[in-house]
């Protein structure tokens, strides 16, 4: 009887720990619209779940995006319309890769700043580090002759 409480147990935690997922099923004349669709739904952010596209968001917020993706491309409008009019809606942020203009322009040009501060700094480290070493003078005779002795020294001790 114990054995049976606990299968049922486990089957009902289970049951509702299973989530169908349910995809919309949209129709398509050519396998080319069907492509133009997956690719535009693949570069739009869902504005709720911040870094996942809309082609893999289960928000309701990607749906309709999903939905409304479908319905301009069947009137015809072109991807930058289709861009433009979701942009329009959920501002540029539902853009993975926004446009370059005087408001983004920092944002595309700080990877190459990044890289040439780094370079610059290893550089800068690299050369001050060479010329310490050119600066600091080579043992005197009368130190070396002292470390070769505390050298001695030590081997006999061992």
């Amino acid at each position: 009887m114990r054995n049976i409480q606990s299968a049922l147990l486990l089957l009902i935690v289970c049951a509702f720990g299973v989530q169908a997922e349910v995809r919309e099923v949209y129709d398509f004349d050519t396998r080319a619209e069907e492509q133009r669709y997956q690719n535009l739904i693949a570069e739009l952010r869902c504005p709720k779940c911040q870094n996942q596209n809309i082609a893999d968001s289960n928000a309701p917020i990607s749906k309709d995006m999903r939905d409304q993706v479908y319905r301009l491309m069947k009137n015809g409008a072109t991807n930058d319309e289709i861009v433009g009019d979701l942009v329009g809606r959920f501002g540029e942020f539902v853009q993975y890769k926004p446009p370059v203009d005087k408001r983004t322009i920092l944002l595309w040009a700080f990877p190459a700043i990044a890289v040439i501060t780094g370079v610059a700094i290893v550089a800068g480290v690299a050369i001050r580090s060479r010329k310490r070493e050119e600066e600091e003078p080579a043992l005197s005779p009368e130190e070396l002759a002292r470390v070769k002795k505390m050298l001695a020294d030590k081997d006999q001790q061992d």
